[in-house]
């Protein structure tokens, strides 16, 4: 799953560097906006039902049967196809208002029309995946992802490049095809490899009677779940589109807001996500484990699991924004070739395990059964952040929305770090796995970029690898000669 993740995540700053150098950053912005309305269209679809099934079947396999297995992803299936096409139906016949009263651009109408098509598809496919995270099954999962980038990175290049004389319109409307033609043909492919798979399930010799009550179970999980992020990606959309408005009220920003808007959401910020890559796949699988655990009352395994993923966090993520900080602008100008994408970076660079730590937490919580408390803190956060962006943007441009993101991470981070230990037992302690490791990042980081800097300042690409190859490996052992981590620690995650 990492080795996946990394790939795409890799592909898919390449594709943007692309897609940006070719159509410049205004275009990216309009995307961003109608992708906002696609993650808000695909929440119905989607979100929830992934995590029911992961649960559900986790628990199901450990004391149950196939029959009993296969019942529960059917009936995920087709409640979220009812979803589905409901959700189809609306968007189609909104498109023009949602485009023109909503998004504030008629140029996204026919790109808004578009976009709602694969959402059976979609969701077909996140019961598919949950179902296989729940038998510990990671590489289709994979595969499927990998051939979705590749089919949606094709279908792009080549309807871009077709129509980006046509103007942003046709632009935005050729990347969303891609989007839905690669989410299409994701799901056919992770189907084929199910249909192969369910042999797989004969060994299991638990209870012969299949569980009653199936979609009252999965609405239990699902529906806070989905609520909290429809109700959150509902307020993060409003977010986004208030944003460009916000900041082309402010006076030394003018038309420039949504090409601003553009390089944080579309290029800062999934460049800073991109080391997390492990850290996402450890969270989706800790689902099932937690889940298993929990339903065996193995509190202390929940505990020790726990404290360890915060921990593993912590240490990562702290050495990461330190790279970011020191080197930020250099990144901005080999990825984009951009002053202001790598002033953002260095910006938001102190926010990276705040980040890091608040989505491993959120994963973990789910696992749990707290999805009703991520929903509430979902919930708060982007009321809150609306609030502020409606007020203070006006009147502090670019710098008061990178502040509005530091206060809103701490926020969400405290919260849910704090009732993840609250509930699990789990500690991080704040001198030997938070100061220490800070301190040690950015010193060993700093101190590489001295000795670095002089070999490679006219270049960018060998100055970033050379930082990242003095600085990982120094910072690890300073780690473990202060006793922050055992060496043992680190060969049994690396065995594991």
């Amino acid at each position: 799953m990492t080795v996946s993740s990394l790939i795409l995540r890799f592909a898919g700053i390449i594709f943007k560097v692309w897609l940006a150098a070719l159509v410049g950053s205004e275009c990216i912005g309009l995307y961003q906006l109608v992708f906002s309305v696609y993650v808000l269209a695909s929440t119905f679809a989607t979100s929830g039902i992934s995590t029911a099934v992961t649960r559900l079947i986790a628990e199901e396999t450990a004391l149950g049967s196939k029959k009993g297995t296969l019942k529960i992803l059917r009936r995920s299936m087709q409640l979220t196809l009812i979803i589905a096409f409901i959700t189809v139906g609306i968007i189609w016949l909104g498109a023009d208002f949602i485009a023109v009263k909503l998004l504030g651009d008629a140029r996204a109408v026919t790109a808004v029309k578009i976009l709602p098509l694969s959402l059976p598809f979609m969701g077909i496919t996140s019961c598919l995946r949950g179902y296989f995270i729940a038998r510990r099954s990671a590489t289709p999962n994979a595969v499927s992802q990998i051939f979705e980038q590749a089919v949606r990175i094709i279908l792009v290049v080549v309807l871009v490049t077709k129509f980006a004389a046509k103007g942003l319109e046709f632009c935005c409307a050729a990347v969303i095809t891609g989007d839905v033609a690669a989410e299409i043909l994701a799901c056919i492919m992770l189907y084929l490899i199910y249909l192969s798979s369910k042999k797989g399930l004969n060994n299991l010799n638990g209870r012969k009677r299949p569980p009653y009550g199936i979609v009252r179970k999965i609405t239990h999980i699902a529906l806070p779940i989905t609520s909290g992020r429809y109700l959150n990606t509902a307020l993060r959309t409003a977010e986004n589109i208030l944003v460009p408005k916000s900041l082309s009220k402010y006076a030394f920003c003018g038309d420039k807001a949504l090409s601003q808007f553009g390089m944080i959401k579309g290029m800062a910020l999934p460049i800073l996500f991109f080391p997390s890559a492990i850290l996402n796949s450890v969270s989706t699988l800790l689902i099932p484990e937690m889940s298993e655990a929990a339903a065996k009352n193995q509190s202390r395994l929940v505990k020790t699991a726990t404290g360890n993923i915060l921990k593993l966090t912590a240490v990562i993520s702290f050495i990461f924004a330190a790279i970011f900080y020191v080197a930020g602008e250099q990144i901005g100008m080999l990825i984009y070739k951009s002053d202001d994408v790598g002033f953002l970076l260095k910006a938001l660079s102190p926010i990276v395990p705040l980040m890091y730590l608040d989505s491993i937490s959120d994963g973990i919580l789910k696992g749990l059964d707290q999805q009703v408390f991520s929903f509430r803190t979902a919930v708060s956060d982007s009321l809150m952040r609306i609030v502020l962006i409606i007020f203070l943007l006006p009147k502090t441009g670019l710098y008061g929305f990178i502040g509005i993101m530091y206060f809103s991470n701490f926020l969400t981070c405290f919260l849910n770090v704090g009732r993840l230990m609250k509930i699990s037992g789990a500690t991080l302690k704040p001198i030997k796995e938070i100061i220490l490791p800070v301190l040690s990042a950015f010193c060993v980081t700093i101190l590489s970029n001295l000795l670095v800097w002089g070999i490679s300042a006219q270049n960018n690409l060998v100055y970033i690898i050379l930082l990242c190859v003095l600085s990982l490996p120094i910072y690890f052992i300073l780690l473990i000669i202060l006793g922050v981590i055992e060496k043992e620690e680190i060969l049994h995650y690396l065995g594991r």
